[in-house]
């Protein structure tokens, strides 16, 4: 009797993708479905923003510039990125750098206060946006705390006996002429700022017969402008100049934490938001694989 052909495997046999189909059926433990990244949005949005905010208060904060008193080093309507972590670890201002500061005596005074709307004061709470209701003042650090500093008419400024070469001074200013003073004692925990645009910068100089001299106290300092974020085609570093760091002129700090040096501090460029969400994603990425593989094992 003629054989017939051979099925390729015997009737009672079972293929192995038979039992994954059938477990997979009855069990149905195999197949859940990866949460959708529409739901997953709101709670990176969420994260991304805590983030922002704590970045703000405690890391790096953006101010616009309302003035032209720091020209040609700002030009009026840059966004910088100010470093607020380093005062935190008991760092206080250094000579040549440009650092943002409370207003010590009523500077301001008289000075607009431009009023926000709803969005701009949220955007701004989070740190999306400068701020446009704090009165603060941003110039350069001239000398800080046991230094002597003078500026006569037609000379340089003078700082421990060495004469500051400030090729940073606006196009056709002089050092002081418009302001002379000195030489003067900065008290410790003071520091002595003045404007790059030396005559258009209401500066020490023109605050000596207030209540605090002239002088603006280490604790009303906010922190450090390193960077210029804003507009791109302006984007630079703020260096401390060379002249602070000639032989003699005192003890000129380094470095400070986190390897912010005279350069400035490079990662500050994403600004509180971008790191914010940077510091977002691989948590919800993260969380999502915790999800995913606690469905698949279980």
């Amino acid at each position: 009797m003629a054989v017939g052909a051979r099925s390729g495997r015997d009737e009672g046999e079972e293929r192995p993708d038979d039992a994954v189909a059938r477990e997979t059926e009855e069990d149905g433990a195999l197949e859940t479905p990866h949460r959708s990244f529409w739901k997953e949005l709101p709670l990176l949005i969420g994260i991304a923003l805590l983030l922002a905010l704590l970045i703000k208060t405690f890391l790096v904060q953006a101010f616009s510039i309302p003035s032209d008193s720091m020209q040609d080093t700002l030009q009026r309507g840059d966004r910088v990125l100010v470093d607020k972590l380093t005062p935190w670890f008991g760092s206080e201002p250094e000579r040549g750098e440009v650092v943002v500061f409370h207003d010590p005596a009523n500077w301001l005074s008289g000075e607009p206060t431009p009023e926000p709307n709803i969005a701009q004061k949220v955007l701004s709470w989070i740190g999306l946006m400068p701020s446009a209701e704090e009165k603060d003042l941003i110039k350069r650090t001239i000398a800080i705390g046991g230094d002597t500093v003078e500026c006569k008419k037609g000379g340089p400024v003078v700082v421990n006996g060495k004469a500051l070469d400030e090729p940073y001074i606006y196009p056709g200013n002089t050092a002081c002429d418009d302001a002379p003073f000195g030489p003067l004692k900065v008290p410790q925990g003071k520091i002595w700022v003045m404007g790059d645009h030396r005559q258009n910068s209401q500066d020490s100089r023109y605050h000596m017969q207030d209540s605090t001299g002239g002088f603006v106290p280490v604790d009303k300092v906010v922190g450090r402008a390193v960077v210029i974020a804003w507009p791109v085609t302006r984007w630079s570093t703020l260096p401390v100049p060379d002249t602070f760091d000639q032989p003699g002129i005192g003890n000129q700090a380094a470095a400070t934490a986190l390897g912010l040096g005279a350069a400035g501090l490079a990662p500050v460029g994403l600004g509180p938001a971008a790191l914010g969400l940077t510091g977002a994603v691989p948590l919800v990425m993260w969380r999502r694989r915790r999800l995913t593989s606690g469905r698949t094992d279980g």
